[in-house]
């Protein structure tokens, strides 16, 4: 949807420069965003991604795009270095000049653009509209809902659909060892300064969320002199911690975290009782889920974010339901993941291990500047 967003802003604000999709991505997006703004008129599109921070699916994903506007580069380091090195290069003032002259404007597919959003607020009333319709909660009636979360974009839809009016009454953080999230909603303080780690669920692999900047602002009646101290003391400091006063806003949230064996365990624990398959990051939240009732007693409806195709992360997936499959190929897995499940493996993976790699550059987190302005030619 973003694509059609971005065009009809660009009509209605008369804009005639080409938009440069500047993205940093720990594998979904990416792909989708590239997915979307390939051969897109009078765009282009630069996506970043930590090279060994995804999948080896997910990232044969981008590799393999094509489009003659579409550009991928792997940066050795991880999400966090993307994304502060993406914010970096939109921030500066001199490159933008630059690129101005030359006819373009930047724009971004990640969450940090509001355009993504938007459309997520749409699935939770959505998805309250499907359990009234099916006779599972009545008009009014309060659910939960669970995500599964790196950036805090997704769950932060599903605050804003809360705030216009959907029943719900707890926002279940999910997060995996990263856990820096769960450390904020439970104390209020924000603390970067620990060990990253590379988990089976990457695109939770995140210590900066960069949407927690949105809940802030709104936790500080819009205040930006407050946010602006906030984000700043987390640049510098590596942390930042609230008010008592600002904490009254975490109310709406539980924050809870998944090991990666509890991880292992859902996705097996969901496969063996239902013959589902769910994906590392929709795991991360069911086993969060299992907390939140233990902890609060609260059996409510809830509905669980189901934020990737278990095909996209195979190994791990296979692993999780039979241990043996632990040291074989990601492609020939997907093959025996459609025969545990009896499901089809996706239109857009099962040929994918046979498509050409048209992207193969690489850089460090402070070379990506240099190499946007290379691609564009600036």
């Amino acid at each position: 949807m973003l694509p059609h967003l971005i065009k009809a802003s660009a009509t209605k604000t008369e804009n005639r420069k080409k938009i440069v999709i500047l993205t940093a991505t720990s594998g979904d997006t990416g792909k989708a965003a590239l997915e979307s703004f390939a051969d897109v008129e009078d765009t282009s599109i630069i996506v970043f991604y930590p090279e060994s921070g995804v999948s080896q699916i997910q990232e044969r994903q981008m590799t393999t795009q094509e489009g003659a506007n579409t550009h991928v580069i792997a940066i050795r380091g991880n999400f966090d270095d993307a994304q502060k090195g993406v914010k970096a290069i939109l921030g500066n003032k001199l490159f933008s000049e630059k690129l101005n002259k030359k006819g373009y404007m930047f724009s971004s597919a990640n969450s940090i653009n509001i355009g993504r959003l938007i459309p997520q607020i749409v699935y939770y009333i959505y998805a309250y509209l499907e359990l009234l319709r099916n006779s599972k909660v009545s008009t009014g009636e309060k659910i939960n809902i669970v995500v599964p979360t790196g950036n805090f974009g997704n769950i932060l839809a599903a605050y804003y659909s809360k705030k216009m009016g959907l029943p719900v009454n707890k926002l279940i953080c999910a997060s995996n060892v990263n856990n820096v999230l769960y450390d904020f909603i439970n104390t209020g303080i924000y603390d970067r300064k620990r060990r990253f780690i590379v988990t089976n669920s990457p695109a939770m692999d995140i210590l900066v969320a960069s949407n927690l900047e949105r809940l802030l602002f709104d936790m500080a009646e819009e205040d930006p002199k407050m946010i602006k101290k906030l984000v700043a003391g987390l640049s510098k400091e590596g942390e930042f911690s609230i008010s008592e006063k600002m904490k009254k806003g975490l109310e709406d949230f539980y924050g809870g975290f998944a090991t990666e064996e509890e991880t292992f365990e859902s996705i097996g624990d969901i496969y063996r009782k239902y013959n589902y398959l769910i994906d590392t990051h929709t795991a991360v939240g069911y086993s969060v889920y299992k907390k939140f009732k233990k902890d609060t007693g609260d059996d409510s409806l809830a509905v669980i974010a189901s934020t990737a195709s278990p095909f996209k992360f195979p190994g791990s997936v296979a692993e999780a339901i039979d241990s043996k499959h632990g040291l074989a190929d990601e492609f020939r897995l997907m093959g025996v993941l459609s025969e545990m499940s009896g499901i089809d493996i996706p239109g857009a993976l099962s040929e994918i291990e046979k498509k050409e790699v048209i992207h193969k550059k690489t850089c460090s987190i402070n070379d990506m500047e240099d190499v946007a302005a290379r691609i564009l030619e600036i």
